[in-house]
């Protein structure tokens, strides 16, 4: 059985004020609040989305 790598991060700044794309990636790796944490899988899809918001976001 294999085990699959996973990424934590943390929502740091307010998506309010940023691209409406921005903010659609936010709620798509499942963040709400500030500090709110979210636990995905590792892939470059993930990868990219937090790519793209990095400023927004901390990797645990």
């Amino acid at each position: 059985m294999t085990t699959q790598q996973t990424v934590k991060i943390q929502l740091v700044r307010s998506p309010i004020g940023t691209k409406e794309s921005h903010r659609a990636t936010v709620r798509g790796l499942g963040l709400r609040k500030i500090r709110s944490t979210s636990e995905l899988v590792d892939t470059p899809e993930v990868r990219g989305m937090i790519n793209k918001i990095s400023y927004l976001v901390r990797v645990l």
